[in-house]
């Protein structure tokens, strides 16, 4: 029988697996790790950690590579997971897993149960909704029974435009009040219905805004730092044409741009955000990076601060006297065609190589003060 120490050797390996995603099953994983320590993978399973203990380590792993990000992935997961919910409504649709109990990681599903005796009916609404999904049928036989399970996989998006994948679980209409049972605890799983789930957002996120969740008004409530950060961060590595870039990749050309614009601008928010962020888009659509990044930032920046971005390019060629009339007429008779140019300026200057720039959270701390304000 394996002692206390390899016991949790193998809870730790097996959960390294399902944290890398190597393997999503906790029997797979257990045995798969004992057979790599050299042990028997028959072993009874009150030899081998329990499903519990595995997790145990996985919210370690968790903690450890992601910090205090999972909470803010949490918080999207259960935005998203409602206004899928409202949708759903007529199905008694109830929020399970990872973004119902808290113990999220990157990658994490939205685990949701939906009650209906025809599926086509929960796809009718996706379907109304524009959503992409597939669907899938699972036969499984437990205690010399088959079942058929029918699991509804759906791509969308969190509110700040994360990538979010969906599980609905279809089963049948009298099985709204039936209680399901954890693999992990052997307990009942923690489910939260419509009700519950708007509950428990008002008691953890007051500043969540659900009518504006309701409405699609996203850019009411939510936090843009963490969306800004996380296009930043594409840019490094990406290359770009030395001829006109000889300072290097993408990033370090829009921290220079920050840096400049910063200087020139101390206090105009909406000028520096520009600044920092006119190229997201390259590591998106490097072909029309500026559409692409406007679709990223949509509903995140304002008004003028997408005017600048939009029109950084056109400011080019205005310069270069190739813009069409009508465009530059357009460009000139803006209110905001002054600060157009200077970001025009400031965008030509971060080219040089070896200058020292601050880091993106350096960068984004100073944009979140400038928005917060004096205190």
């Amino acid at each position: 029988m394996p002692d206390r120490k390899l016991r949790k050797r193998i809870a730790i390996d097996a959960a390294r697996m399902m944290y890398e995603r190597t393997e999503s099953e906790y029997y797979t994983a257990k045995r798969k790790a004992a057979r790599q320590l050299g042990l028997d993978p028959r072993l009874r399973p009150r030899n081998l950690p329990s499903n519990r203990e595995i997790r145990e380590q996985i919210e370690r792993l968790t903690a450890i590579h992601e910090g205090e990000s999972r909470f803010a992935n949490l918080r999207e997961m259960r935005l998203a997971a409602l206004r899928l919910m409202w949708r759903l409504a007529a199905f008694h649709p109830k929020l399970i897993g990872s973004a119902a109990t808290g113990h999220v990681r990157e990658g994490s599903d939205v685990d949701i149960h939906v009650f209906s005796d025809n599926a086509a009916a929960v796809t009718a609404i996706l379907d109304e909704d524009r959503l992409v999904y597939t669907v899938e049928r699972k036969r499984i036989i437990k205690h010399h029974q088959e079942r058929l399970f029918t699991h509804v996989h759906v791509s969308d998006r969190s509110p700040r435009g994360a990538a979010l994948q969906f599980e609905l679980t279809v089963y049948p209409r009298d099985k709204v009040s039936y209680v399901f049972k954890s693999s992990i605890t052997g307990k009942a799983i923690e489910s939260l219905t419509v009700p519950q789930l708007e509950r428990r957002i008002r008691d953890d996120y007051p500043d969540a805004d659900l009518d504006a969740l309701r409405d699609g008004d996203f850019a009411a409530w939510t936090d843009p730092i963490p969306v800004f950060k996380s296009l930043l961060e594409r840019l490094e590595g990406v290359r770009q044409n030395p001829e006109y870039h000889p300072e290097g990749d993408a990033l370090y050309h829009s921290l220079q741009a920050f840096d400049l614009a910063r200087a020139l601008r101390p206090y105009d928010e909406e000028f520096i955000t520009a600044a920092l962020l006119h190229d997201v888009g390259k590591a998106i659509d490097p072909r029309d990076h500026v559409a692409a990044a406007m679709e990223a930032l949509e509903g995140l920046v304002t008004q003028r601060t997408a005017f600048l971005i939009e029109n950084h390019m056109r400011a080019l060629e205005l310069k270069a006297g190739t813009l069409p009339v009508k465009i530059k007429s357009a460009l000139q008779s803006s209110e905001w065609f002054e600060d157009l140019m200077d970001l025009r300026d400031v965008d030509d200057q971060a080219r040089r190589t070896g200058v020292p720039v601050p880091t993106v959270d350096e960068a984004l701390e100073f944009v979140r003060c400038l928005a917060d304000g004096p205190e």
